[in-house]
């Protein structure tokens, strides 16, 4: 092993350490508190986060064996159900971005009509939609022999075995690829873009308000005066922040996979296999970020997460606040959504 290798290794062995942690602990927070178990949101939380410990525990080590001993790590069969199962919880898990997406468009959006719009049985029918719509393809995969061991990804996934077979494979890769990831990504640009739309118009009301009380307060302090103003600009960046992050963090870690799949269908172009592995690696490292770009560092999952420590130490230090905002819109988006 290179020292290329055994970088790689490292650092897939890093993501599969963080993913794991990191979405059990998004589990037990959800599990822990009966204030998420509320929240329709928290459903497609807990459905991206199964997806994501899945992965890591059922074809990460496969890929990491793989690159470690340069060859196949499990036979056929066992390699096969990880192929299956990669294209299953890879796709579901962005099909779960794209339903949070659709319901912080319409929280935001649609504040007085939320709980009639978005309730337990259509979070509950969209999730069966999400699991059918992802089983679909690697079944087909399945039934026409794709799925295998393939040196280039040091992965068991889709993998084209049969020459005489490369336009059908095309065809199903492109098809795959565009139902899974630029679906998703469509819905995520279409719905962020919106919110950011209502985030950034409410924000203009509330520096309008701003602006007026200073020209009221004539005595104000100039330190005071400045920090109000520096709220301001912080107010009006926070929303662009949060969403280039949702839709950056998505588009950097799987679109380097899925051009490589794409490029490679040509068959003049043979993909290096460090490049390769390491855009698998983007593919997973998303496993280990969705914990903390969607549930983590929120306020009642850090409620949660302090909770679940005192217990462990046998403490109550922390007592209930009442807190109660099921998308943290106020402080997100510079919305205010009336109970």
């Amino acid at each position: 092993m290179d020292l290329a290798e055994a970088l790689l290794a490292l650092l897939l062995g890093s993501v599969l350490v963080v993913s794991l942690l990191s979405n059990l602990l998004v589990l037990l927070c959800f599990l822990s508190s009966s204030e998420l178990r509320q929240q329709v949101p928290g459903l497609f939380l807990v459905n991206l986060s199964l997806c994501n410990l899945l992965l890591t525990l059922l074809n990460m080590p496969f890929t990491l064996l793989g690159l470690l001993w340069r060859q196949q790590p499990v036979g056929d069969c066992a390699c096969q159900a990880a192929g299956f199962l990669e294209t299953l919880l890879a796709s579901n898990a962005m099909l779960s971005m794209a339903a949070l997406s659709l319901d912080k468009w319409v929280a935001v959006v649609f504040p007085l009509s939320y709980a009639s719009k978005v309730r337990g049985r259509d979070a509950a029918l969209l999730l069966a939609y999400a699991w059918l719509h992802s089983l679909a393809f690697p079944l087909a995969a399945l039934a026409c022999s794709w799925l295998g061991y393939s040196g280039t990804y040091a992965s068991c996934t889709l993998h084209l075995r049969v020459e005489a077979e490369r336009r059908r494979f095309a065809a199903f890769t492109v098809a795959f690829h565009a139902a899974s990831f630029a679906l998703s990504l469509v819905v995520l640009c279409f719905t962020y873009l919106k919110v950011l739309r209502v985030a950034r118009f409410h924000c203009r009301r509330i520096d309008v308000i701003t602006m007026q009380t200073l020209v009221l307060l004539v005595d104000i302090h100039p330190s005071v005066r400045q920090r109000c103003l520096n709220e301001q600009k912080r107010r009006r960046q926070r929303a662009t922040k949060k969403i280039s992050v949702f839709i950056g963090s998505f588009v950097l870690c799987f679109a380097p996979y899925v051009i490589t799949r794409l490029v490679e269908l040509l068959p003049f172009i043979t993909i290096n296999s460090y490049w390769g592995i390491i855009s698998k690696c983007l593919t997973y490292s998303k496993a280990a970020l969705d914990p903390f770009v969607y549930s983590l560092l929120r306020q009642q999952y850090k409620k949660a997460v302090i909770n679940i420590v005192n217990r462990l130490l046998r403490r109550d230090l922390y007592p209930s606040s009442g807190y109660n905002s099921s998308l943290d819109t106020e402080n997100d988006y510079c919305l205010h959504r009336p109970n």
